[in-house]
């Protein structure tokens, strides 16, 4: 059994944490675990916070700072258990121990800091030319770096760019940001796996968000940010190597559509909103093109949404780079979104998850499959 039984009275299996050590339950340290805090976003790395009660023992030990298993770079992993099913929330090393001591003694406690497998790919500082003999793609560099890190891929990599002799002189991580952010892809490190690529938007959409449902009510706070002030397409113009500049060329959103109607300002009767961002000091017409189209997906999310589920009630972990359903709030903003960030926390109130959501389109495309409320009169 796992740490913190969260009772619920509409949920019969309430959910529960449970913490692992080098693939070892720490189910002795759960009366001192006091808060599980799990922060997940896609534009950096996944972290955990491990907060224990600290007491000093008999023979002058403690109880959490002199046990072996709280060390950095031992293998964590903290999974959401509901009834009989287990979800992983985030796995990775220990990346650092914190002991305070303050004058009350029974004060005393141990933070115990985690983050995902990019800590792994942050210990080497790496020397290499990719496709120096010949062409590669960002894509074959990305799968090579998670295989050398015995990490496997986590859907469909995106093939990026072709290089050639391009020269890595950092560690895999920072190396492979920068391909992303060159390529307009995430980064995300899931359950053992790499996922560098665009945003999975045609990923399986996670169980819906119900809110103000009755007894189906999963969510507890729910608010929407409609913002008509971003811009609908990106124009963007190659600094010139010779001579007179390119032509500005206009780039628009080419993302899935989460909704029956794209939330841009096309029908307002308005002159056309293209934004046309600084000079990047980039003279590859490939590359700039895919800064522009990063740029104009990212500003296609007109609609976000900050919002607290109680994750008993939800049953499963709200992962983020996945679409996700939403029902309740009108006919005009439910529909599906895309999670931006999830942070989970454990503690003595319960499991509860705070969430960004994002999305690009008005309007219900929820199926019946999709909607637990579709025909209930």
């Amino acid at each position: 059994m796992g740490l913190l039984d969260l009772l619920s009275k509409k949920k019969l299996q309430p959910a529960e944490c449970v913490v692992k050590l080098d693939n070892e339950e720490i189910d002795d340290m759960y009366p001192a675990l006091v808060e599980v805090t799990v922060e997940a976003d896609r534009s950096r790395a996944t972290t955990a916070t491990l907060v224990f009660e600290a007491r000093r023992l008999e023979d002058g030990l403690w109880t959490v700072q002199d046990d072996d298993r709280f060390k950095p770079w031992v293998p964590v992993r903290i999974e959401a258990v509901f009834g009989d099913e287990a979800e992983e929330v985030m796995r990775g090393y220990i990346k650092e121990v914190r002991a305070e001591y303050p004058p009350e003694r029974g004060g005393a406690k141990v933070t115990v800091s985690c983050q995902d497998h990019s800590l792994q790919l942050d210990r080497e500082h790496v020397e290499q030319r990719w496709g120096q003999d010949a062409p590669t793609t960002d894509g074959a560099i990305a799968t090579e770096i998670a295989i050398r890190n015995d990490l496997g891929i986590l859907g469909e990599i995106g093939e990026g760019q072709t290089v050639q002799d391009v020269l890595q002189n950092t560690t895999d991580i920072k190396f492979l940001q920068r391909r992303a952010q060159a390529n307009g892809y995430e980064i995300i490190f899931q359950e053992g796996m790499l996922h560098f690529g665009e945003m999975r938007l045609d990923a399986e959409t996670q169980p819906t968000i119900m809110v103000y449902a009755g007894p189906d009510t999963n969510c507890i706070s729910f608010n929407i940010q409609d913002d008509g002030h971003k811009p609908d397409s990106v124009a963007y113009q190659v600094a010139a190597e010779v001579g007179a500049e390119e032509p500005a060329t206009e780039v628009t959103p080419n993302l899935r559509r989460l909704g029956n109607e794209w939330a841009d300002s096309t029908g307002a009767g308005l002159n056309d909103f293209i934004w046309r961002p600084q000079r990047q000091g980039v003279s590859d017409a490939t590359q700039m093109e895919a800064i522009a189209q990063r740029m104009a997906n990212e500003q296609s999310m007109k609609i976000n949404v900050d919002g607290e589920l109680d994750g008993s009630l939800y049953g499963h972990v709200l992962r983020i780079g996945e679409p996700v359903g939403v029902d309740g709030v009108g006919e005009r903003y439910s529909g599906t979104y895309y999670v931006d960030s999830a942070t989970h926390r454990f503690d003595i109130n319960g499991y509860k998850v705070s969430f960004r959501l994002l999305r690009n389109a008005y309007g219900d495309d929820l199926g019946e499959s999709d909607n637990p409320l579709a025909g209930v009169v």
